[in-house]
C-alpha cells in the first residue's frame, strides 16, 4: 500500500514539475530540432535543469557563442520561451551513454545540470572543459555554484572558455521532431481519434525510459522498426535516442513517434492516455488501444512506474530486465495485481501486444 501510495505522491511531483516549466517557459509545441552544427564556438548542455538552460542562454546572447542540448535537455528545444534565442541551434549527439564520444567531438565546453556523468576516459580530451552545477559533481570537473543571495548563476567563467575552443564537428545531419507533450496532443485530440476511429491508427505504445549501453537494449530499436506503420509511439526520457531518428513516417500527418519530453514528462503521457479514455467514453485507461514496452534503467525510472501503477495502469512491461531490487514480496504483487511482465523476443512480444 505504502509502495502505490507512493506512486500517487509521484503523479503529484510531475504535475508540479510540468506546471512549474510550462507556467515558466510555455508549453512545449511541435518543433523541428536541428542535429548538425555551425562555425562558432559552442556550449553543450546536459540534463533536465530547464532554469539552468534559461540562465545558460541569457548570459550567452551576445558572445558570439552557441548552444547545444544533449541527451535529456533535448527537451528544451521545444519550449516557447527558448526558441527566441538566435544562437541556440538544436540537439548534439545522443543519449547519455555515448557522451564519451560525443564530448570528444563536440571540442566545446559542457556543462552539467543534473546526473549521469560517465567518467572520461583517461585517454579523454575534454576533460578540462567539463562544468558541474546544482546537485551534479565530479572530481576533476570545475562547478558552479548557487549564489547565496539568489542571483543566477554565474556561467562567465565556461563561457569566456568556450571562446577559446574550436567549432563543434559536425557527426550528423537533419532534423528530429519533438514537442508532443500534452497540451499540444490535446489539440490534435480531433485529428487523432479521427484516425483511431477510421483505422488508420491501430495502437498506440508507450515507449519512454531510459537508455543504456547493455547490447540488449537494441531490442528497442528493433521493435520500433518492426511495429506496423498503422503503429503510434507515445515516448518520453532518454529511451526515444533508441529510435528518434529512424525514418518512421506519419499517419495523416502525425508523426509515428510523439516525445513529450523529460523522464518527468511521462505525466504528459498520463494526460494523453486520459483525455482519450474520456474522449472515446471509456471507464479505464486499460481499454484505450494502448501498450507498454517501457525500457528500464535502475532506481531513477522507478517513480514513473510507481506512478502509472498507481493510476491504475496494468499489464506493463519492463525490459531489458525487471528491477533487481524489487522484494519478492512487491514483485509478486506487481506480477499478481498489475500483470507485470518482462520482454522476450521483438517478434514474440509483437505479436503479443498486437493480438491482446
Amino acid at each position: 500500500a505504502l509502495v502505490l501510495e507512493t506512486g500517487k505522491y509521484g503523479v503529484q511531483v510531475m504535475a508540479l514539475l510540468d506546471k512549474a516549466n510550462t507556467s515558466s517557459y510555455g508549453h512545449p509545441e511541435i518543433t523541428k530540432v536541428n542535429i548538425g552544427v555551425r562555425k562558432n564556438p559552442g556550449i553543450l548542455i546536459s540534463g533536465h535543469d530547464l532554469k539552468d538552460m534559461e540562465e545558460l542562454l541569457k548570459q550567452t546572447e551576445g558572445t558570439g557563442v552557441d548552444v547545444y542540448t544533449h541527451s535529456e535537455m533535448l527537451p528544451a528545444n521545444y519550449y516557447p520561451a527558448f526558441k527566441k534565442y538566435a544562437h541556440f541551434v538544436g540537439n548534439y549527439g545522443s543519449s547519455w551513454w555515448h557522451q564519451t564520444e560525443d564530448f570528444e567531438h563536440f571540442n566545446g565546453v559542457i556543462l552539467f545540470t543534473t546526473n549521469c556523468i560517465v567518467p572520461p576516459r583517461k585517454s579523454s580530451t575534454y576533460a578540462d572543459r567539463v562544468y558541474t552545477t546544482g546537485a551534479s559533481g565530479f572530481d576533476g570537473f570545475k562547478h558552479i555554484a548557487d549564489r547565496k543571495d539568489g542571483r543566477p548563476k554565474d556561467f562567465s567563467a565556461l563561457i569566456e572558455h568556450a571562446k577559446r575552443c574550436a567549432a563543434p564537428q559536425e557527426i550528423e545531419t537533419g532534423e528530429i521532431i519533438g514537442g508532443f507533450a500534452h497540451n499540444q496532443v490535446i489539440a490534435l485530440a480531433d485529428k487523432v481519434i479521427d484516425a483511431v476511429k477510421s483505422g488508420a491508427i491501430r495502437k498506440f505504445f508507450v515507449m519512454a525510459g531510459c537508455d543504456g549501453r547493455m547490447p540488449g537494449r537494441n531490442y528497442y530499436t528493433e521493435f520500433a522498426e518492426k511495429l506496423p506503420k498503422d503503429t503510434v509511439i507515445l515516448t518520453a526520457g532518454c529511451a526515444k535516442y533508441r529510435y528518434n531518428k529512424l525514418p518512421l513516417g506519419d499517419i495523416n500527418g502525425i508523426p509515428r513517434v510523439l516525445d513529450a519530453g523529460q523522464c518527468n514528462d511521462s505525466y504528459s503521457l498520463v494526460r494523453i492516455a486520459l483525455a482519450l479514455k474520456d474522449a472515446f467514453g471509456l471507464d479505464s485507461v486499460n481499454s484505450l488501444p494502448i501498450a507498454y514496452n517501457i525500457a528500464w534503467y535502475e532506481q531513477k525510472a522507478v517513480i514513473v512506474l510507481l506512478a502509472l501503477l498507481s493510476l491504475g495502469v496494468k499489464d506493463i512491461h519492463l525490459g531489458p530486465t525487471l528491477p533487481a531490487f524489487l522484494s519478492p514480496n512487491v514483485a509478486n504483487v506487481l506480477v499478481n495485481n498489475f500483470g507485470i511482465a518482462g520482454i522476450t523476443s521483438v517478434d514474440e512480444d509483437m505479436k503479443l501486444f498486437l493480438n491482446a
